[in-house]
């Protein structure tokens, strides 16, 4: 099996500590490590000659200083950032040339995941499949609250099991829905979310590129193309929103899964409890609770009294303070940057 880290993201919303040239993925936001670090660390199982990274030219030094272990020859660079679809897309025709028959695994530099082991174990799982089957195998995890900045998944019949792994048709995807929606999925427990960690065989997504997204498929195997007239979109809505449902697998996992979508996210990660305090770097608080204070400067003390359910995240240039509740507008807090031209600072 080859794995493939998605690397090329810019993490507008862990702000103001992910920068466009420094993102979220090359950041220890839980531990010693960096996300990139923890997810290559993931694949131990795997030869260093079957991990593959995408991402494009800016971050391809920060990777190789990060990842001392990764082959040069396994660093695939997209001209520019064109989002999921086509970034998977290319990485797929390259990892195809060299291996037309090879399985192939999609994962995140940017997730977090608690259970290594059985991260291994589904992987595995879905290879297997994969090869049997010929599908496209998607490796999801229980939805544990109402978020609506993730997407889910609908499963359907239960197919049978593998490895003492349960196997799952596919129903429906559903994109981000509102905080009532997402609610009422927490009811129902055949609502999963969508980690976005697929496993597939090579030619199996190729296909379904070029039937469902040929565009895509053109701009990367087409060698007089331009990478960059590739449409910039997602994988989800280049095919897997399009693609027969018969085709696709679903394995659900107690991975202990994260995106670190945002700021509350990682607080909900790492506080105790919701009414506990997430603190990184010097702190001292009277009657602050449920707050996260994250300050990455050296010798520099945050004075906190009467907050509650506050967001604080201090850097050597910039300074985020909002309620933990709007926590996913700091994307939009990073485009008002960019309006008022205001850009050194994103």
């Amino acid at each position: 099996m080859k794995a493939l880290i998605l690397a090329g993201g810019s993490g507008t919303r862990l702000w103001p500590v992910s920068r466009k040239n420094n993102p979220k993925q090359f950041h220890a936001f839980v531990g010693d490590t960096t996300l990139l670090q923890d997810a290559f660390e993931r694949l131990h199982f795997l030869s260093p000659e079957d991990i593959f990274v995408s991402t494009t030219e800016q971050y391809a030094a920060e990777i190789k200083r990060q990842l001392p272990k990764l082959r040069k020859e396994n660093v695939i660079l997209e001209a520019e950032a064109r989002d999921t679809g086509p970034a998977i897309a290319y990485a797929a025709h390259v990892i195809g040339k060299r291996d037309p028959n090879a399985v192939m695994a999609v994962v995140y530099a940017d997730h977090l995941v608690r259970r290594p082991d059985e991260f291994r174990k589904k992987l595995l799982v879905a290879e297997a499949v994969a090869r049997k089957e010929h599908t496209i195998n998607i490796i999801e995890v229980p939805a544990t609250e109402p978020n609506p900045n993730l997407g889910y998944v609908k499963i359907g019949k239960k197919l049978g099991d593998i490895d003492d792994s349960a196997l799952y048709a596919l129903e429906r995807f559903v994109e981000k829905p509102d905080a009532k929606t997402a609610a009422q999925y927490i009811k129902d427990k055949t609502y999963l979310w969508n980690t976005g960690m697929y496993v597939w065989e090579i030619k199996t997504i190729l296909d379904a590129f070029k039937k469902y997204a040929p565009e895509i498929y053109e701009c990367v195997t087409n060698a007089k193309a331009n990478y960059a007239d590739c449409p910039k979109i997602s994988l989800d809505y280049a095919v897997m929103e399009k693609i027969d449902v018969g085709r696709v697998r679903i394995i659900p996992a107690e991975l202990g899964w994260s995106d670190i979508g945002n700021w509350n996210a990682l607080f909900d990660e790492m506080a105790d409890h919701p009414g506990a305090n997430y603190i990184q770097g010097e702190h001292i608080g009277l009657e602050t609770e449920g707050s996260m204070i994250f300050s990455d400067v050296p010798n520099k003390l945050v004075v906190t009294s009467g907050l509650k359910d506050i967001i604080i995240v201090d850097t050597k240039d910039a300074l985020l303070v909002l309620p933990r509740e709007r926590a996913a507008e700091v994307k939009d807090l990073v485009e008002e940057l960019k309006k008022r031209k205001k850009g050194g600072w994103v």
